[in-house]
């Protein structure tokens, strides 16, 4: 669901010296692994569906202690595939945030339900169930709380709320592999949950891919059959169906990369509390995240009023940055017809506003934490907080 940006020059032209993030090819022994797995599965011809994409799901389920885990072919067709298994279409709509990438709602649009955009909870820049009880109405059949950043949303009273209202409740985990709530893998709390396995993920393949993980029987194989064709036993049609399969290809890689999950996520933990002593004591202009229970860092995300004037100084100091996400979805041109005004959600658009992603990744080193933490330390510009979110950070207890 992210969007990696590019390298941006520095003042001088030449490569940034601390990049945004790094793939696989900045670890050779790693490198050497996964070409060797490219070349078993041309080897053996096996591109579609079978062992390599069983296993991956046996395992992967087992990862994320649930019982059931179906590869799909990328976070979004996750979505839209777990929506069409709850029943979800035209009529119905489903409480999405509007902090998000869009294809968070892309994927209700795309069963034929509507996006009902709800405001997130300034300090963590999370769904909450009080915005969820807010927007419920008649209409309503399904929230998709978001996990954003690699933060996990409070899911507690969100559960207990949807239960209530007999709504159902689809994870968006796309930016949160082995985060946990409360003991728990994120993914596995709600009916069904989603997640993408795009190369600057986590866990990301060397393409698109995604997955779906349920407790329940019966949508882990409605999923299943959705995903290609609605077909079993073979040229057995049961349903309509799309071509939305992992390829056995990315599948295979993604086994060998999941043994190291934990300890990558590991290091993007260790890696964000050493920037954050780093940039203790920085208040304005730039602000810190606020931390969380469980975060397995996605990504490292700042605020600065002079959001702009902060990325320039960076670049200029050698420090790439990104932006995650510069429109709030409401307010895009894709959504345009819903009638979302500016001002609809305010925490939203302010955030929309500010918000600056910092260079997190695994392997990042002291000497690359040091120049950001300096890059960051040393911007001066910017304008003081306004008064709405000097209160929110008051209120917010962090």
């Amino acid at each position: 669901m992210s969007v990696l940006a590019g390298a941006t020059p520095g003042a001088d032209g030449g490569v940034l010296e601390v990049p945004f993030t790094q793939l696989d090819r900045a670890d050779p022994a790693l490198l050497e692994e996964l070409l060797a797995i490219v070349r078993e599965v041309a080897e053996q011809g096996a591109f579609t569906l079978g062992r390599h994409v069983e296993s991956f799901e046996q395992e992967f389920a087992d990862y994320c202690e649930s019982d059931f885990a179906i590869g799909v072919a990328s976070g979004t067709e996750a979505l839209t595939l777990s929506l069409r298994a709850l029943g979800v279409g035209p009529g119905d709509e489903v409480i999405v945030p509007g902090n998000s990438f869009i294809a968070t709602a892309e994927a209700v649009s795309a069963v034929g339900a509507t996006p009902k955009f709800v405001d997130v909870d300034e300090g963590s820049h999370l769904i909450t169930a009080a915005a969820v009880e807010r927007a419920l109405g008649p209409r309503v059949r399904c929230v998709i709380p978001v996990h954003l950043y690699g933060a996990t949303v409070d899911m507690d009273p969100l559960l207990a709320l949807c239960r209530e209202a007999s709504i159902s409740v689809l994870e968006d985990a796309c930016q949160a592999h082995g985060a946990r709530y409360r003991g728990r893998r994120v993914g596995t709390l709600g009916d069904l949950g989603c997640f993408s396995f795009y190369p600057a993920k986590n866990l990301g393949a060397w393409g698109d891919g995604g997955a779906v993980v349920t407790g329940s029987r019966e949508l882990a194989e409605r999923v299943r059959l959705l995903r290609s064709h609605g077909e079993g036993p073979r040229y057995h049609h049961q349903l309509i169906g799309v071509t939305g399969r992992l390829d056995a290809l990315q599948a295979a890689l993604l086994r060998r990369k999941l043994t190291r999950l934990d300890g990558w996520n590991e290091q993007r933990r260790t890696a964000a509390a050493a920037l954050r002593q780093a940039l203790d004591g920085t208040v304005d202009p730039v602000r810190l995240p606020f931390p969380e229970a469980d975060h397995v860092y996605h990504l490292f995300v700042v605020r600065c009023a002079d959001r702009d004037g902060l990325r320039e100084h960076l670049a200029g100091s050698g420090v790439a940055s990104a932006i995650h996400y510069p429109v709030p979805i409401h307010l895009t041109g894709a959504y345009a017809p819903l009638g979302y005004a500016p001002g609809s959600l305010p925490a939203c658009e302010r955030l929309a506003g500010e918000i600056c992603s910092l260079p997190i990744f695994p392997g990042i080193g002291p000497a690359e934490i040091a120049r950001v933490a300096e890059a960051v330390r040393a911007w001066d510009g910017g304008s003081p907080s306004s008064p709405e979110t000097a209160q929110a950070r008051t209120t917010s207890g962090r």
